[in-house]
């Protein structure tokens, strides 16, 4: 199985910051995970190293494998604009991202297997693919009788709110407004380190 179902801290611990949100296991242990992780002996990381790090970051991210993420990355490219901000919105839309973004769900982990598990519906048809693009004015909202889930309600109550989103908790209906710019996305990436990954 190519999906990596493991502990997400020892990632988060891979890369020096806690890419699945607030993680209290993180904080205990910021430094890198194995028998060696706390050594100054590590070697550093040169430009290449630097580069692929950021791509496997984002993949990570996402939860994109690799194929996805090249096809992703050359959409990207026949867009205009700048490669690393069009890569970076069209991971923003797709549907498991933009469900995690509502707040219907607490990780893009737990977005994705709610979508997979037929709970979640695209102007008005249930959809079960994940990586869907959604495109601006397209409604998502959680089935009718999934609409009782606990998981559900838990991550709705704690949810964070953004400007290309609108979000009913009530009946837990949202829409995509715009596209976001890149300023408004809080992750911190470094998408230009992917460009030149892929450009060599």
């Amino acid at each position: 199985m190519a999906r990596y179902i493991g502990p997400s801290t020892k990632i988060a611990r891979k890369f020096g910051e806690p890419i699945f949100g607030t993680d209290k296991d993180f904080e205990k242990r910021n430094y890198p995970p194995g028998e060696h992780g706390l050594s100054n002996k590590r070697k550093k990381s040169r430009e290449y190293g630097n580069q692929l790090k950021e791509k496997q970051k984002v993949k990570s991210m996402y939860g994109v494998l690799e194929r996805q993420f090249r096809n992703t990355y050359d959409k990207a490219s026949r867009m205009s604009g700048q490669k690393g901000e069009n890569l970076i919105t069209l991971l923003e839309s797709r549907l498991d991202n933009i469900v995690y973004r509502m707040g219907i769900a607490p990780t893009r982990a737990a977005a994705r297997q709610l979508v997979h598990h037929c709970h979640i519906t695209l102007n008005g048809v249930v959809n079960n693919i994940p990586s869907t693009m959604v495109k601006a004015g397209d409604v998502i909202a959680v089935r009718e009788r999934s609409k009782s889930l606990e998981v559900i309600q838990a991550s709705v109550a704690n949810a964070s709110r953004y400007s290309w989103l609108e979000f009913d908790p009530k009946t837990l209906t949202g829409k995509y407004l715009n596209v976001p710019i890149r300023t408004d996305i809080p992750e911190n990436i470094n998408e230009q380190l992917i460009v030149d990954l892929y450009s060599k």
